[in-house]
């Protein structure tokens, strides 16, 4: 990965798309204040919903919580496991509790998708608008359906045909091409009964592409031309609101660590490279109109984010150096890194088991659930990073509650012999932003992220620190909303102990207000609250 070395705004012409290098902010301290502080304004706390967390193997209610909706300027696609727990009840539920849209592997057949190899009636439709509608396609699509062994192995991009020429009149069609696999997606409007008639177009309102071959580059403009290449394609092949992005590149990816080297990184190169010809991509259909463009110019969002491996879910674990694995840390970090760099839509994956890794302590297999502080938060400060949505994913799709422990021991602590309270956790964190703080996300809010400020001495310095700084200082961490007169305010001491008590003054001193206010934190606790702010 190549990083762009200056330290000043730039324009990447042909990207279409404006970046800046994130250099690392040094903490600004404020002015010391001399005598008494300035008037306080009390938080008023948000309400939290009581509940005791399932204990069920294979199992999660989604009655933790009351029925709520996120703003229309987020999104949310369910792609988690355990949706057939609750579709016979009430099939509109997970739009109920915060989703906005559910990935086709959870649709329910013949109501939201039809099923089957038969076309469906006359008159038939889903019950679902393009908004509520994802797919993700994963590089076995491109292997299985349609020979592209690239999907596998990037190393074939050089072999992998774009798009073949007219064949001659009765000649079998070659499906092994990067057009064929986007062209054949126009379909997708069949299953929801609702093709234009101009023609058939994909009528899902997101598309997220996991095809993860993007590790060992061999050759990187090949590489770059066929992602182009392909969303591109996608896109002409789909409706006017269809949104597509892949889960790389990104502008930066930090992997989970959230390192001081990460705050210094440039844009990654494939993110930019303009589309050029190589010796052979003329030859295998590559495009002329397409040269000088950028992945960055098709693509809708980028997905910057990362999956957690155990260390930062495990409490006794080391968190505190530059680079420990930190959950909070991580979360803000990715998003504080990417959205300088880029000002594309950011759309994260959220899975709440830690991912597998054998080089990690305990992460051998996915079996350890995220801890509550840590999935509630998740399903609130994310959201103070000004994203987009996310797609909340996991390797387990249907669940059978209850089940004895599996005969396999290296099945135990998999699937249906996971504990799922950790999905009420995350729900509940969404309900406690959104259910009562939506009128906030209206378009007109600003996020201060790594620009709240905060005093750790009682109000005599004042500092703004990024996700990085906060972990190796190992201080609360605190991050604010305003929209008008209105503040939001979320903070926690991250890994701290039940009995350990934390305190931390937030102001905010700008656009003509004067607000003051002082923080006690319980533990590990997710602390949310609002104001209306008086005025200077």
């Amino acid at each position: 990965m190549k990083f762009l070395s200056l330290a000043f705004l730039i324009s990447l012409f042909g990207a279409g798309v404006w970046y800046v290098r994130s250099r690392v902010p040094e903490p600004v301290a404020g002015v010391q204040l001399i005598g008494n502080l300035p008037p306080q304004t009390a938080l008023s706390p948000t309400p939290r919903s009581r509940f005791t967390p399932s204990t069920r193997k294979g199992y999660y209610s989604l009655d933790v919580v009351s029925d709520f909706t996120v703003p229309t300027t987020k999104s949310i696609t369910f792609c988690g496991a355990g949706r057939n727990l609750h579709v016979k009840q009430d099939p509109t539920k997970i739009f109920r509790r915060g989703f906005t849209a559910v990935e086709r592997s959870r649709m329910i057949p013949n109501v939201e998708i039809w099923g089957g190899d038969s076309y469906p009636p006359g008159g038939w439709k889903s019950t679902l608008q393009i908004n509520q509608r994802a797919s993700i396609l994963y590089r076995g699509y491109f292997r299985d359906s349609f020979g592209l062994g690239w999907s596998e192995d990037n190393g074939k991009a050089d072999q992998t045909m774009y798009r073949v020429a007219a064949p001659r009149p009765n000649a079998p069609l070659n499906r092994q091409t990067v057009f064929q696999s986007a062209l054949e997606l126009n379909g997708n409007c069949v299953g929801f009964g609702d093709c234009p008639s101009t023609g058939w177009k994909s009528t899902y309102g997101l598309i997220f592409l996991d095809i993860e071959n993007n590790y060992g580059i061999k050759n990187l403009q090949e590489q770059v031309n066929l992602y182009t290449y392909l969303v591109k394609t996608i896109k002409e092949n789909a409706s006017p609101q269809t949104l597509v992005g892949s889960i790389d590149p990104v502008a930066h990816n930090s992997f989970g660590y959230s390192r001081t080297s990460d705050y210094q990184a440039g844009v990654d190169e494939f993110l930019t490279m303009p589309v050029r010809h190589t010796a052979s991509s003329r030859q295998r259909g590559l495009p002329d109109n397409l040269i000088g463009k950028t992945y960055s110019d098709y693509a809708d969002f980028l997905m910057p984010g990362t999956y957690y491996l155990y260390p930062e879910l495990d409490y006794s674990a080391q968190h505190n150096s530059d680079g420990d694995r930190h959950w909070l840390a991580a979360l803000l970090g990715e998003q504080e890194v990417n959205m300088k760099l880029s000002p594309k839509k950011r759309i994260a994956w959220h899975w709440l088991f830690n991912t597998q890794n054998a080089e990690f302590p305990g992460s051998a297999k996915a079996e350890h659930p995220t801890p509550p502080a840590v999935s509630e938060g998740m399903g609130i400060f994310y959201w103070f990073t000004g994203a987009y949505g996310v797609l909340f994913w996991d390797d387990h799709t249907d669940l059978i509650p209850d089940q004895p422990a599996p005969s396999d021991p290296s099945q135990t602590g998999l699937g249906n012999d996971r504990n799922y309270a950790c999905y009420e956790h995350y729900v509940h964190g969404l309900w406690r932003l959104f259910k009562h703080h939506s009128d906030l996300f209206n378009g007109r809010e600003t996020y201060l992220n790594e620009t709240t400020e905060c005093s750790y001495d009682g109000g005599r310095t004042w500092y703004k620190y990024n996700a990085n700084q906060l972990k190796t200082r190992n201080l609360p961490f605190v991050r604010a909303i305003v929209n008008g007169n209105q503040i939001l305010i979320a903070a926690t001491k991250a890994y701290a102990r039940p009995d350990q008590t934390s305190q931390v003054m937030v102001r905010y001193v700008d656009n003509g207000y004067r607000f003051y206010t002082t923080l006690t934190l319980k533990g590990d606790e997710i602390y949310l609250g609002r104001a209306a702010m008086p005025r200077g």
